[in-house]
């Protein structure tokens, strides 16, 4: 894709590969001083947080840059930067088929919820990995699916992810009530720290009440933590030009119609195609029924990003793990025998498999003609 958006940057987003860069903001201080309670005669959880806010020192990053690029927005009218001094601002940059994202979203739903009414504004910068989520209305229909009801700036330009200079999904920018970026955090994880952020913030604008609890949640399906210990594949395109692994014998060949096949034996993290496909720069698009993707893999679930080829034309599919149907390894986007329906262009659940996790090896067909699939990532 162009426009500057470099797709690797989302393989390094994980949970623990950005404990290092939380500890260069200045803040994981909170973390530690929350671990434990005070025995009795000491000063309370609260005091001790109380003097932990004095004590941190949140650098100012740069000022909040303009929402102008933004095509449209979702949920709110147009908001702007010098609207929203006197507020504390918690800017989440995100594309709706990001598995990091969507594990992110549960929390960030629930700041939004909790501290509203507090001083808080959460805005979301929807910038797309795909072309098709650049279509608002797609943007508007899966957020809407995700009970996102806070403000989107809808940055199909990348105009403001540009302004941000970010180079990630999830992004998370923290501003003070004086328009000045005091902290970020890429990726997944850092909740709790996140949230002290956030009352520090309001803190200082003067909100009063705010307290030290932090919020509550138990996310499922798509939005529900990996399991980082099982998790031996990482993410993989299936565009030509950022594909790894790629196994039908022959290799693939750029923006030609092709005949491939399965080869005899996949290696752990390794796929193939068979059946007529063209690999293009971004997808490996079906041409003809009865197309099939075989992947072999170690991870409690996998997901594909998909879309139909024509609005309005469901295609069928079938999965199977192992030779056989999933049973209760099923993910959210099929039943128990393997079947489904791709209606819409998004990330589709096939796989969430029980303990104990093992390789495994999965394979989809597609049973009627008109698919795009993009990416494989895992959890």
């Amino acid at each position: 894709m162009s426009d500057g958006i470099n797709h690797q940057r989302r393989r390094l987003i994980n949970a623990g590969g950005m404990i290092a860069a939380a500890a260069q903001l200045g803040v994981s201080g909170f973390a530690r001083a929350q671990s434990g309670r005070m025995s009795s005669g000491e000063p309370s959880t609260n005091s001790v947080w109380r003097m932990n806010l004095a004590a941190v020192e949140l650098p100012v990053q740069g000022k909040l840059p303009s929402f102008d690029g933004a095509i449209g927005w979702l949920n709110s009218p147009p908001l702007t930067a010098a609207g929203l001094r006197k507020k504390v601002v918690v800017v989440d940059f995100c594309t709706y088929t990001c598995i990091n994202w969507l594990r992110s979203l549960p929390y960030v739903r629930a700041w939004a919820e909790k501290y509203k009414d507090r001083g808080l504004v959460v805005i979301g910068v929807h910038t797309p990995e795909f072309v098709f989520e650049k279509n608002i209305d797609n943007v508007r229909r899966a957020l809407k699916s995700m009970s996102v009801d806070y403000p989107i700036a809808v940055d199909s330009n990348y105009v403001i992810w540009r302004a941000f200079h970010n180079e990630y999904w999830p992004a998370l920018y923290f501003v003070d009530a004086q328009g000045r970026i005091r902290h970020h955090h890429f990726g997944e994880g850092e909740y709790e720290h996140s949230e002290r952020v956030i009352q520090q913030l309001l803190v200082e604008a003067g909100i009063e009440g705010i307290g030290d609890g932090l919020v509550s949640v138990n996310a499922g399906g798509v939005e529900a933590p990996a399991d980082w210990g099982s998790l031996n594949s990482p993410e993989n395109y299936l565009g030509y030009d950022l594909t790894e692994n790629f196994s039908s014998p022959g290799g693939g060949v750029l923006d030609q119609r092709r005949d491939y096949a399965f080869p005899t034996r996949l290696s752990l993290n390794h796929w193939a195609l068979s059946g007529d496909w063209t690999l293009n720069e971004h997808a490996a698009v079906m041409n003809e029924a009865n197309g099939r993707i075989a992947y072999r893999f170690h991870a409690r679930d996998l997901h594909l990003v998909m879309a139909p080829a024509q609005r309005g034309k469901p295609v069928k599919y079938s999965v199977l793990i192992d030779g056989q149907p999933p049973g209760v390894a099923h993910g959210s986007d099929l039943d128990e025998q393997g079947k489904g329906n791709l209606v819409e262009p998004r990330l589709y659940q096939l796989i969430r498999q029980k303990q104990p996790i093992v390789e495994r090896q999965f394979e989809i067909v597609f049973l009627d003609p008109g698919v795009q699939a993009f990416v494989f990532t895992f959890g």
